[in-house]
């Protein structure tokens, strides 16, 4: 008996050093002179790989925070592992829509995101530093936030996904707290306008930037989702477009997830054999 639960012990013992690994990374955000948290999701062999590991970036929706994701889809450690794959779950505010206000100094989650965490995640964790290993998706908001700030920075990033994302806000120009991030829109239309991701397609050229969007035909922002893929397509802009049955809920994404991940890992296999 006693060597059963010895046995059973060093088995415990020996699993948990190959458990999936949740860390909660704290980041002190000189741009807005504040600590944000952010959830890390890092895959069964995170220790005994030597060779680094490809990024996804998930942003979360209006109202959310860091902690959304992974709460509503615990699967996404389970993805983790099965795509060998690093997952950061940043917490972008409530309602950042993550830009740098023109008219709030003290918000500037472009910054935070697209400088501030990546530098922190690599030089904490085993990363691959190159845009071909990175990739930045999300919902609703998080949707608009991921190809915003990837369009922007095609130097960070080499792949973008959007679920149900916001592409298009301008229509909704008295919710979501928008007016605080670009003022009041009958007064500030410029500002709407150059900060809607659905008027900055022109940065795009060819496939540079390997993309994937969703909606559900039944979603609030499917309009707009329609007319981003019809703009992509009048273009000649490579990607996946993919709508089906659905509402802006989370009986949506959590489907919706698993395609893009493996979309994003599909890239990553593609970028590491060039």
């Amino acid at each position: 008996m006693k060597i059963n639960i010895i046995a059973l012990l060093l088995f415990l013992s020996s699993a948990n050093l190959f458990a999936i690994q949740v860390d909660t990374l704290i980041i002190n955000s000189k741009s807005m002179s504040k600590s944000i948290p952010n959830i890390v999701i890092l895959p069964t062999n995170y220790s005994t790989q030597q060779e680094g590991f490809p990024v996804v970036y998930l942003l979360h929706g209006a109202g959310g925070d860091y902690k959304n994701w992974l709460t509503k889809v615990p699967e996404l450690e389970e993805y983790a592992d099965r795509f060998n794959m690093i997952i950061v779950c940043p917490d972008g505010g409530s309602t950042s829509w993550y830009i740098d206000s023109p008219i709030d100094q003290t918000m500037k989650y472009e910054t935070y995101i697209s400088k501030e965490l990546i530098e922190a995640v690599d030089t904490k964790y085993n990363t691959v530093k190159e845009r071909s290993k990175r990739a930045i998706s999300g919902l609703s908001m998080g949707g608009h936030g991921a190809f915003y700030l990837s369009f922007k920075h095609q130097d960070i990033y080499g792949a973008a996904g959007s679920m149900s994302g916001g592409l298009d806000f301008r229509p909704f120009p008295h919710k979501w707290e928008l007016s605080k991030r670009l003022g009041n829109y009958s007064e500030n239309k410029d500002n709407w306008e150059e900060h809607t991701v659905m008027n900055m397609v022109y940065l795009l050229t060819d496939d540079h930037l390997k993309l994937i969007m969703d909606c559900g035909v039944d979603d609030f922002f499917y309009d707009g989702n329609k007319r981003f893929h019809k703009k992509l397509l009048e273009r000649n802009i490579p990607h996946d477009y993919i709508e089906r049955p659905g509402k802006h809920n989370w009986n949506y994404w959590p489907n919706a997830i698993k395609y893009q991940l493996l979309f994003f890992n599909d890239f990553f296999e593609f970028a590491s054999s060039d």
